[in-house]
Order: structure tokens, then C-alpha cells, then sequence
């Protein structure tokens, strides 16, 4: 691998450009982040996911949304980082820790092809409802249930945060496209969260499988994220809508969440490399 490297792959259409810190000629700015990210200047992704030192698990991931700023955690992302250090040689074990801003997560190769990851599960930590360690403000100890005004609509949300926070409202529809991309940056942005908020709008099918449409903080509308759908499988175990056990269906694909009586959580899902090649120097030159 060369100076300014990069992988760019796929977890259900949800995409990151994956970068190694050590072999970066430039500093990773906010004004560089959206410059690579950005579809007609740059690579185009959802994200960058960038691999650094870590002294608490056996590799560091810092995350960063198209907007320039920094993500706690990504189910997606995740997996494609896992996927990136298993394909490159980073490690040649199965089973490793990845140190994020949303806490320590643990990874498992748990299928190959060609020796390749293909499919790979993820300890995503566990589910809190707390609002105050979401962060969200609540009269109530939990949010879930509670009532939000949006300009001419009132939604019931569910937060929760796993690893980052998350705001679940179900529906008996799915809203459209464009309903999400509104009604999911206003309640991003909403007051009632500090730091901003992920947005997931979710049908339940049964017990064991649901159908959901994303917003996504910093990123805006998703086909598909591991976090997300973590979030909402807790939300409908948290609402006895699930036994813990559930398929999560979105535009670009299934994951499969599972989470145990104590609110720990499991994802697992395949992920596609895209391309690979490194950074021009033309581009590198047109960075800060």
C-alpha cells in the first residue's frame, strides 16, 4: 500500500471510504472530509471511516459523516472497517476489538470468499434508554412513547442510544422518500436533542422481521445502517414488538440483530468492496 491509500466499499448500499492515518500525506480536515466525500469533487461516499492507533483494543477507528463531523459509531461502517483490515492484512485473525468514539466493539469474520471477508458480525455494546445518556431532553427518566410536534405532524419517538443516539418512530405506512428527507432533518436538528439525532421510521411485519426507512445525522437519507437498525430492533424488544431475534429490511438490503436480556447487542451483514486506489496528488494539492 501506498501514501494516501484508500478502499471504498459497501455495506448494503451504505458506503465509506476507508483511510490508514500512517499513510496520509495531509491532514484529514473537515474541509477534506467533504472534498472526498462529495460525488463530483472527490470519491463520493456516506462517510470516511479513518484506521488509527488505539491503546484499548486491538485497532482504533475514528468516523466521519459527509458534513465533516464525527460519528460515534456505525454498524455499516464497522463491518467495512473489519472487512478492510481482514482483506489487507492488518490481521489475519477472525475474531478482533475496534476501538470507536461510541465505545469498544468486538468483530467476527464469520464468512470468507477468495480470502475475503464477506460476511461479518459485530458486538455493537448495548442498548441504554436513559435520556440523559442518549442525550435527549425528557421529563422522563426513558423516552420512549413520548410525543413530538413537527410543523403540521405529531409523531410518538423511541430513543435510545447504541453507541450513538437514535430517535425510532413506528408507523402503520412507511412515509416516501421525500417525507423522510423532511421530517428527518427537522427532527435531527430538533431542540429536544443536543447533539442531534439518527431517524429511523419503522413498519413491523412480525415478530421477527420490519421494514424501515433512514435518516441519517450528518449524512441525511440512507439505504441502509447497522446502528440504525440496532436501534430500532431495541426499541421494538424494549416494546415486546420483538423476542430480540429480528430481520431488519431496508432499501439496500437485511441485517440480522440480535440482543440478549441484556440489552447487549449483535449485527450481522455483508459487505462488497467497491474500488481501491489512492488519492491523486491534484486532489491532495486543492486540500487546505
Amino acid at each position: 500500500m501506498k501514501e494516501n491509500f484508500f478502499v471504498k466499499s459497501h455495506g448494503l448500499g451504505n458506503d465509506y471510504i476507508v483511510l490508514d492515518k500512517d499513510l496520509l500525506t495531509f491532514s484529514l480536515n473537515e474541509r477534506a472530509i467533504k472534498t472526498i466525500c462529495d460525488i463530483h469533487y472527490g470519491i463520493g461516499s456516506d462517510g470516511i471511516l479513518l484506521k488509527v492507533p488505539s491503546k484499548k483494543a486491538d485497532f482504533g477507528l475514528r468516523i466521519f459523516n459527509p458534513d465533516g463531523s464525527e460519528a460515534e459509531k456505525s454498524g455499516n461502517g464497522l463491518r467495512i472497517f473489519c472487512k478492510f483490515l481482514f482483506d489487507y492484512g492488518y490481521t489475519k485473525e477472525k475474531e478482533f476489538t475496534v476501538e470507536t468514539k461510541g465505545g469498544i466493539v468486538k468483530a467476527k469474520i464469520e464468512k470468507e470468499v477468495n480470502g475475503k471477508a464477506k460476511v461479518i458480525t459485530v458486538d455493537m455494546g448495548k442498548a441504554i434508554f436513559e435520556a440523559e445518556k442518549i442525550p435527549v431532553i425528557s421529563n422522563k427518566k426513558e423516552c420512549i412513547g413520548e410525543k413530538i410536534k413537527i410543523e403540521d405532524k405529531e409523531f410518538e419517538i423511541n430513543c435510545v442510544s447504541v453507541g450513538n443516539p437514535h430517535c425510532v418512530i413506528i408507523v402503520d405506512n412507511l412515509p416516501s422518500e421525500e417525507e423522510v428527507k423532511k421530517y428527518g432533518s427537522l427532527i435531527e436538528k430538533n431542540s429536544m436533542f443536543p447533539n442531534r439525532i439518527n431517524v429511523q421510521f419503522v413498519k413491523p411485519i412480525d415478530k421477527n422481521k420490519a421494514e424501515i426507512r433512514i435518516w441519517e445525522r450528518g449524512a441525511g437519507y440512507t439505504l441502509a445502517s447497522g446502528s440504525s437498525s440496532c436501534a430500532v430492533a431495541s426499541v421494538l424488544t424494549k416494546k415486546g414488538l420483538s423476542d430480540g431475534n429480528i430481520e431488519i429490511n431496508m432499501p439496500g438490503g437485511a441485517l440480522t440483530i440480535q440482543i440478549d436480556k441484556n440489552w447487549n447487542i449483535k449485527m450481522t451483514g455483508e459487505v462488497q468492496e467497491i474500488c481501491f486506489g489512492n488519492l491523486s496528488n491534484e486532489l491532495i494539492d486543492s486540500l487546505p
